[in-house]
Order: C-alpha cells, then sequence, then structure tokens
C-alpha cells in the first residue's frame, strides 16, 4: 500500500477571491510552501522555504476544505507547480470541487484544472508550455519596465485568454495611473486590483 500523498501547507482558508477573473467567488485556498522564483515584491515571503510548514496529507486537506460551502479550491503558494498536483486536484475535483491554480508558470504543469491563472515573473520566466495552456494571463507590475517585458510571452498565449494588469500592491498610487493609460490604448487587457486588501479579508 503506498503512502498517502502530503504537502507542505503555508495556510489554508475560506475566503473571497480577491483577484483576477474570479474576483469576489467565495474559494477555499490552499497555500503551499515552497518556492524559488525570488520576487522582491512577494508579500509572502515566509512561504518560501517548504521545511518551515507541516505536510498535511490530501484526505485531510480535502475534509478541512469540505467544512466549508464553497466549492472552488484555488492552489497558490509559494509556487505550486513544484510539487505533483495530479493527487490533489483528482482528491479536490472527486469531492466536487471546481480546481484553479494561480502559477508563475515557471515549472511543468500538473493536475487537472478548471483554471489555469499564470502570473509571470522577471525572476524565472514562465514556461510556453504552461503559458499555451493559460486561461488568464496577470501580470503585477511593480515598474513601467515589466509592461515591456511581459509582451514578449503574448503569441504563446491561447486566444480565450483572459488579460489583466496589476498594480504590486505598495506601489499602487504611483502605478495605477499608468496601467489605466495602458489598458484605454490597449482594451483587450483588464486592471485587476486586490479587492480582499481594500475589504481586509485574507
Amino acid at each position: 500500500m503506498q503512502p498517502e500523498t502530503s504537502y507542505p501547507i503555508m495556510e489554508s482558508f475560506y475566503t473571497l477571491q480577491g483577484e483576477g477573473f474570479h474576483t469576489g467567488r467565495a474559494a477555499y485556498f490552499i497555500r503551499l510552501g515552497g518556492c524559488d522564483v525570488g520576487c522582491v515584491w512577494c508579500d509572502v515571503k515566509e512561504s518560501w522555504d517548504a521545511e518551515r510548514h507541516p505536510k498535511v496529507s490530501v484526505k485531510k486537506m480535502v475534509e478541512m476544505a469540505l467544512e466549508n460551502p464553497g466549492r472552488l479550491a484555488v492552489i497558490t503558494g509559494g509556487e505550486p507547480l513544484i510539487y505533483d498536483l495530479g493527487p490533489l486536484t483528482d482528491a479536490l475535483q472527486n469531492a466536487g470541487f471546481e480546481t484553479n491554480i494561480e502559477t508563475s508558470g515557471a515549472y511543468p504543469l500538473s493536475g487537472k484544472w478548471n483554471w489555469i491563472c499564470v502570473s509571470p515573473k522577471k525572476f524565472k520566466p514562465p514556461l510556453p508550455e504552461v503559458l499555451q495552456k493559460a486561461d488568464e494571463y496577470k501580470v503585477v507590475v511593480y515598474h513601467k519596465s515589466d509592461l515591456e517585458w511581459m509582451a514578449q510571452f503574448l503569441p504563446h498565449l491561447p486566444a480565450h485568454c483572459q488579460l489583466f494588469l496589476q498594480p504590486e500592491w505598495s506601489k499602487s498610487e504611483q502605478i495605477l495611473p499608468l496601467l489605466i493609460g495602458y489598458v484605454k490604448e490597449n482594451p483587450g487587457w483588464k486592471i485587476s486590483l486586490q479587492t480582499h486588501k481594500y475589504l481586509n479579508i485574507p
């Protein structure tokens, strides 16, 4: 009998999705520990070291998720794709959950997903094969040069992919006017705001 799959979990909680296409939906977040992408502005740097976080079995994770009425599960990190997520998404989907992922796209895709959000990072660029599966391309803008940098990946995205620009929270006042102007000039894009921070929820 094979041992049950487990993952290092920094935190898991039930809240509203605050960003991107699914903003406002009730969602159960599972934040996996472990990341080597290393964004200087990361607001969850404590997630980077997987050894700091307890491993939780897939069975227990699903049991915890089922304690809440919502049936949207969002897997995030850290960088969740450093793990094989097949066992986790299989179990969640078998329990009736829609499974969404938020990833930098820097590692090969694993798992079964209803929605794939790729948020590319300069420090470890996304893989073309992950971009080709993206339902959402959400670029966190810290500096105006990020707009030029992110454009190189657009040819890899599928036609149905939703395009979002999101100001990095600590620089929102400076960056938002730039993004508003960009979207007006490029109406295929939308602005994503971290509404959970405005609402003061997790």
